[in-house]
């Protein structure tokens, strides 16, 4: 759960509903192999996630965007301070939509998200010196073509396919695709019914018409009921 790329601006801090994964569970949901965290890296969308401070602290080179980073620390720490009982109790109701074998308890995931939360907002406080965390959102990103080796789009694109429309999803898509040789999206199931996202296929179809290799590759982690594949976007 995060804050949605509403024409590319979050207006309110209310928006926002922050949840923070690790490096362990980006390794898990994007099959990342030791090669591949040695790649300069763009996380789409990583919110208060600690895969950026976990990979550059062991020599990684990861830049992370999200609307969220326009907000001071205390901002978005005490946004999480206020949202995060609300989602554990939405879990907790919906917890047979999950598939707990990674994370074995609703009790375990609100310290597992709440420890990367919290890992976050102590790098993230330092972030004018770093550099790291960069005010942007799709479908229009401000770096060059082929700056990065790597783009990772966490739980943002198909998932959200009910408040994110096809033409973002394919601009969005054909924007990773110029800035990265290689783009890696999870899930590809809609939030709202655990299905495959109605807009998975058409953008398969744009991006191969860009003389893109796209693929839909198996990955050994799945926590949303189904959520078992990830797409891979490579130029070629």
């Amino acid at each position: 759960m995060r804050a949605l790329y509403t024409k590319g601006i979050i207006v309110e801090l209310s928006e926002v509903v922050p949840w923070g994964r690790t490096l362990s569970e980006y390794r898990k949901i994007f099959s990342l192999t030791s090669d591949d965290l040695g790649k300069k890296i763009l996380g789409c969308g990583d919110g208060p996630a600690s895969f950026n401070v976990e990979l550059n602290t062991n020599g990684g080179n990861v830049t992370s965007i999200d609307p969220i980073y326009q907000f001071s620390p205390d901002q978005i720490r005490s946004r999480i301070e206020e949202v995060y009982p609300q989602i554990m109790d939405q879990v907790s109701k919906n917890h047979t939509d999950y598939v707990w074998n990674d994370i074995e308890s609703v009790e375990e995931l609100g310290k597992v998200r709440m420890e990367a939360m919290n890992i976050f907002l102590r790098d993230y406080e330092n972030n004018q010196k770093t550099g790291r965390y960069i005010k942007a959102s799709l479908p229009t990103l401000s770096f060059d073509d082929g700056e990065f080796e790597l783009a990772l789009c966490s739980h943002y694109l198909f998932l959200y396919s009910e408040h994110v429309n096809l033409n973002e999803h394919i601009q969005s898509m054909k924007e990773l695709c110029r800035v990265a040789k290689e783009v890696r999206v999870y899930p590809l199931l809609s939030i709202s019914n655990n299905e495959e996202s109605s807009h998975l296929h058409p953008v398969k179809v744009e991006l191969e018409r860009d003389g893109v290799n796209v693929s839909l590759v198996p990955v050994k982690y799945e926590f949303q009921k189904g959520a078992t594949r990830m797409l891979v976007a490579k130029n070629v």
